[in-house]
């Protein structure tokens, strides 16, 4: 049996980290979950206003274990979890999986759309300082990130419906299926997710312009073009990068205060509707799979950093 690449024993052993830490994530939910004074489930079914009979609610108790010891809960949940059943819902006694891969569709879309804004703004804003000098506006660029940071998305939501649709019409917040129904909240999301970005990109290529190598092709009379394309992104390549995928995490977490801003059905509004039910299984699984997908993105991102810097292989190769 040949032996297994430095490489690949590297993506085994982040995947290997990964898996752990998504395990760890629930645990920690399911604890959290346990200790709260009360039984969510007779508390909830129990209540007149919905409804349940008494079988009804002993057979849901006996699905969650809940008359069992708290290790044996947490032992069905992970043996469950294994096999991809993160449970049923309180509320409606649906799987819960169901009931979340019903809204990731338009969550990861609004996410993707809104990342993808955000680097392009980054990039215009880190190349504009570039180029252009402090007195013709490169100044005023270096500004812009902060201000963008320092205004929260829902701020900029309620701006772009007071005036792109209540006062331009630009666009209707009940239709769902327009492409503006998908720009607009990008945009919101994207303006303050761009200002770390370009913060850091700008940083970095103030820091690699600095460097000697830097100087040395200015002196053999590289263009300045050349020298961003050719020297300067490479070497500011793994700082944003780093950055970009924080970014990405948070912008999941912003596209669900953001679809209630706009009105989107996403995994928001199933966050919601389940805060509001004390909908504890679909909660916990919205937190597991927040963390699964900022694990999942950062891992491609740890393992594209050797693509990125050469410098970086033997590191790998060492583990």
């Amino acid at each position: 049996m040949r032996e297994l690449s430095h490489y690949t024993r590297y993506v085994l052993a982040r995947i290997g980290q990964a898996v752990v830490t998504v395990l760890l994530v629930y645990v920690v939910v399911f604890v959290i979950v346990t200790l709260l004074p009360g039984d969510p489930v007779s508390g909830r079914l129990g209540n007149p206003e919905y409804g349940y009979t008494e079988d009804e609610i002993a057979q849901m108790l006996v699905y969650f274990k809940l008359d069992r010891p708290a290790w044996e809960q947490l032992w069905v949940a992970l043996e469950r979890l294994a096999h991809g059943d993160l449970g049923l819902s309180y509320a409606s006694n649906l799987p819960v999986s169901t009931l979340l891969w019903s809204g990731v569709p338009s969550t990861l879309q609004l996410a993707g759309t809104a990342f993808a804004f955000a680097v392009m703004l980054a990039f215009a804003l880190a190349v504009g300082v570039f180029f252009l000098p402090s007195r013709f506006g490169g100044g005023l660029l270096r500004a812009f990130p902060s201000l963008f940071l320092s205004v929260p998305n829902f701020l900029i939501g309620l701006v772009v419906i007071d005036v792109f649709s209540f006062q331009l019409g630009l666009f209707v917040l009940s239709d769902f299926r327009s492409a503006d129904a998908l720009v607009y909240p990008a945009v919101t999301l994207a303006i303050p997710a761009s200002a770390p970005i370009a913060q850091v990109l700008i940083s970095a290529l103030d820091s690699a312009r600095a460097e000697q190598y830097a100087t040395v092709a200015i002196s053999k009379g590289i263009g300045r073009f050349g020298l961003l394309s050719r020297h300067l992104l490479p070497n500011a390549a793994i700082p944003t990068t780093t950055i970009a995928a924080i970014i990405v995490g948070d912008l999941l977490g912003g596209s669900i205060i953001t679809e209630a801003i706009f009105g989107r059905t996403g995994v928001g509004s199933v966050v919601e509707k389940a805060v509001g039910e004390q909908d504890v299984p679909v909660l916990q699984a919205a937190v597991v799979l927040a963390a699964a997908l900022f694990l999942a993105i950062n891992l491609v991102v740890d393992l594209v950093y050797p693509a990125l810097d050469p410098r970086l292989r033997p590191a790998v190769a060492a583990r």
